[in-house]
């Protein structure tokens, strides 16, 4: 696995495999919230964070994560990937390589809030309002 910056030209890669693990993970969400994000997050969000991609050897992007001063702001692995390490090597470069020492995670996501423990986080807070200002809660994480 490889640990490559993102382009412009992978953003539409990236908001796909964006949307297809939302979908397997974010099951409070409804069709409209995820219609709704996705113009954020491909004209604005992005734009907004350091990008980097997750690629098997043949340069296939498996995940990302977007890191913005010190937090992790995104980070996404499509499906079919799940399990197998790119989002461990991602947390991980996030960390040692870009400087991370938070996460936020959607609570209602606990999955991810179990992989963020694993990696090392330990939940400092949280919102009961996500940064859309929408009643899907937030646990703040920090390295422990």
């Amino acid at each position: 696995m490889i640990i490559t910056p993102a382009t412009k030209q992978d953003h539409s890669e990236l908001i796909a495999i964006w949307e297809a693990s939302v979908r397997a993970t974010h099951h409070f969400l409804n069709n409209a919230d995820i219609e709704s994000l996705r113009p954020l997050i491909l004209d604005q969000y992005f734009d907004a964070v350091t990008l980097q991609c997750a690629r098997n050897e043949q340069g296939t992007i498996l995940g990302f994560c977007g890191v913005a001063e010190n937090n992790l702001e995104m980070l996404f692995i499509h499906p079919d990937h799940f399990g197998k390490g790119a989002g461990k090597a991602l947390c991980r470069h996030a960390i040692q390589k870009m400087g991370v020492t938070s996460v936020d995670v959607n609570e209602q996501n606990p999955k991810a809030t179990d992989f963020y423990k694993h990696m090392g986080f330990v939940i400092t807070g949280r919102s009961a309002m996500d940064g859309q200002g929408n009643p899907f809660p937030l646990l703040h994480m920090a390295l422990g």
